[in-house]
């Protein structure tokens, strides 16, 4: 089997965990996922099968959309709700206005420290795995994009926002920060991811679903149709002589793409078959090949 399926990811579960529950449903060794979500979060998880886990490495870079709540008052070890508290918890009630002032120091291209349970390295080990230890974790801020961020309401001392982030982006790291600003303390209650690149909530499963499509036989269904797949590339349907050549890796001619830097290479109306790369003029060469 080869496809790209998402998953609504529950709570609880690691990424690993869903991988290795998907891997025994569909009986598949080759699956895996395209970012991790922490185990309190929810939403969308998309996993490539097969050979499509060749196309992970277009996906390192993708921006991710998420709706969530921040809790205000109390601190965690963890910047979420996971976490143990930190020092002893605050009454607070804030206003929209103050939860949007402090939102907005957190648009834009910002300095940012990754939390300490985090899969960030250090000298190779996980930061974590470290954490966990009690050992000291000393991360570095790293640069990050944040498009969109967005306080719809607050109940109390609970801030419900939006957002919209470049990769690497960490929100436990903002709701963190907000809590330092607001100088009580604040730790992320509750996220769910709504996107990862072209994939949204609209096209998740959950794993109850796949269960029961794959008893059914049915999992073809619920598989990302291949041509909604890198809708930034430009498609081409190859002829069988030109599908020939692109199986064998060897290079091919596309005129009508010549200004194109990479082409998405499909052999009918649903087998993704390459993704070729412009190596001079109009000529083609694989960069990877799915069949």
């Amino acid at each position: 089997m080869n496809g790209v399926l998402i998953i609504d990811k529950p709570s609880g579960f690691t990424s690993h965990d869903v991988v290795s529950r998907v891997r025994r449903i569909l009986h598949q060794r080759a699956v895996g996922h395209l970012g991790t979500l922490d185990p309190m979060a929810t939403g969308v998880l998309p996993l490539v099968i097969g050979n499509m886990t060749r196309l992970a490495q277009f996906y390192l870079a993708s921006e991710k959309s998420y709706e969530g709540v921040i809790r205000f008052g109390v601190a965690t070890d963890t910047y979420d709700c996971d976490g143990e508290t930190i020092g002893e918890p605050r009454l607070v009630s804030l206003t929209l206005e103050q939860a949007r002032e402090f939102g907005a120091s957190f648009r834009g291209v910002i300095e940012q420290m990754p939390p300490p349970f985090s899969a960030k390295k250090i000298q190779g080990v996980p930061a974590y795995k470290l954490a966990r230890k009690k050992k000291d974790v000393t991360l570095k801020a790293v640069k990050v994009e944040v498009r969109e961020f967005e306080i719809l309401n607050v109940d109390g001392a609970c801030a419900q926002f939006r957002a919209r982030v470049a990769s690497g982006t960490y929100m436990r790291s903002i709701a963190h920060e907000m809590g330092k600003l607001a100088g009580c303390g604040a730790h992320l209650e509750s996220l769910r991811r709504t996107a990862v690149a072209e994939f949204t909530l609209n096209e998740a499963h959950t794993l109850e679903d796949l269960d029961g499509a794959a008893r059914g036989g049915e999992v073809s269904d619920l598989l990302v149709h291949p041509r909604k797949l890198l809708p930034l590339l430009p498609s081409v349907t190859a002829t069988e002589e030109v599908a020939s050549r692109i199986r064998h890796g060897r290079p091919i001619n596309l005129p009508e793409l010549s200004r194109a830097k990479e082409v998405k290479v499909f052999y009918g109306q649903h087998d993704l078959i390459a993704i070729s790369t412009r190596v001079a003029g109009t000529l083609f060469h694989p960069r990877i090949v799915l069949v």
